[in-house]
């Protein structure tokens, strides 16, 4: 569904269904009710067609049948209701705003903010739509690109075309929240490289590694944004662009490559659309801080239990993973992507990252 109007009425449809279910329910007697999987890294299991970790089998039935039940089912119709209103005005809202609106609206008034966070996942597991098709914007900003791709954006001023190498400023083109109303027009590009950090996405800008490798560069700010793995996504499957993924080298950078890849466990409902299998992790690895001797960070505590609960992660099953944070755990050391600075400005662009793109087959030498 690429035209807005038609998306906004499946989406009001879809969301009426749902409260006729309900409506039905009631009529014959019934206590209201609503089913969903289990949302836990043990309920999440490979999809081979799709190559994405998805929630399995496992299912919890939430039903009207106690105070606290029949609530949250009642902020859920609310919200259902706040959802609709704003599709027939075409108005959009942060998550953060409708959590504040909810204070009108008496006993279905939301305790915190992740508790309207939750619903909102809720509905789209129900609904099988994306929350940006309830036009719900989070606070976050997406990620900067920067690099040799043409696209067009569906703006509120009207259609712009951008090509995000020549047409922006050092910190590239912003990717909006919904980037369905984006096309992907043409591109230059060997590879996408996804940064973690604004440093290193500066470091490869200045050293001109976009011209020099025909690299889209892109930032993607921590733990990236919904929008951020959809672009990944859409490039990599649309245009068929390779990426790769550049973080620090502990565990918490690992799984913002594992969110990329593999899909984050929180929306595992929504990983077809997220995650991009084929996304390969270049560094910076364990071996990476032993091979080049890295300066590094002695690991804390927390550290140690994120590397082993990655352990038991199955996103990370595989000999390459266990090999490596085994390592880590061995050396108990951890490093930053700018720790290569000690080997000199040029030597991320000139010598590691050319080496690791061509070890993995998306340069060619």
């Amino acid at each position: 569904m690429s035209d807005p109007t038609e998306r906004d009425t499946a989406t009001k449809k879809r969301l009426m269904e749902m409260a006729k279910v309900w409506y039905d329910q009631m009529n014959n007697g019934e206590i209201p009710s609503i089913t969903l999987p289990t949302r836990t890294k043990y309920n999440i299991e490979y999809d081979d067609e799709s190559e994405v970790w998805k929630y399995g089998d496992k299912e919890s039935v939430r039903n009207a049948g106690t105070a606290k039940s029949a609530t949250h089912m009642l902020k859920m119709a609310y919200v259902i209701w706040f959802i609709k209103t704003q599709l027939q005005e075409n108005r959009s809202s942060t998550l953060r705003e409708m959590y504040y609106i909810s204070e009108g609206w008496k006993q279905a008034k939301f305790g915190a903010q992740n508790e309207s966070n939750y619903l909102i996942e809720d509905l789209e597991i129900i609904t099988a739509m994306q929350r940006e098709f309830f036009h719900m914007r989070p606070e976050e900003d997406g990620a900067s690109i920067f690099g040799p791709i043409r696209i067009r954006e569906n703006t509120r001023r009207g259609m712009k075309e951008i090509h995000c190498q020549d047409d922006v400023g050092e910190a590239g083109y912003n990717i909006p929240n919904n980037v369905e109303n984006v096309e992907l027009v043409d591109h230059d590009a060997s590879c996408v490289i996804a940064i973690e950090t604004g440093g290193m996405f500066s470091r490869l800008q200045e050293n001109g590694f976009d011209e020099d490798y025909n690299a889209v560069l892109l930032h993607l700010k921590g733990q990236p944004a919904r929008a951020t793995r959809r672009m990944l996504k859409r490039m990599n499957e649309e245009l068929g662009i390779p990426v790769v993924v550049f973080t620090d080298g502990d565990p918490w950078s690992y799984r913002i490559y594992a969110s990329v890849a593999y899909g984050s466990i929180k929306s595992a409902h929504m990983s077809e659309l997220l995650a991009t299998p084929s996304a390969q992790f270049i560094g910076v690895k364990p071996s990476d801080i032993q091979r080049y001797n890295l300066p590094a960070d002695k690991l804390t505590e927390q550290d140690v239990s994120a590397l082993r609960a990655e352990l038991t992660d199955p996103r990370f099953a595989t000999d390459f993973w266990r090999k490596e944070i085994n390592l880590q755990l061995e050396m108990n050391l951890k490093s930053e992507q700018q720790a290569f600075a000690s080997r000199g400005l040029d030597f991320v662009t000139k010598e590691y990252l050319p080496s690791m793109l061509s070890e993995i087959g998306v340069l060619k030498r």
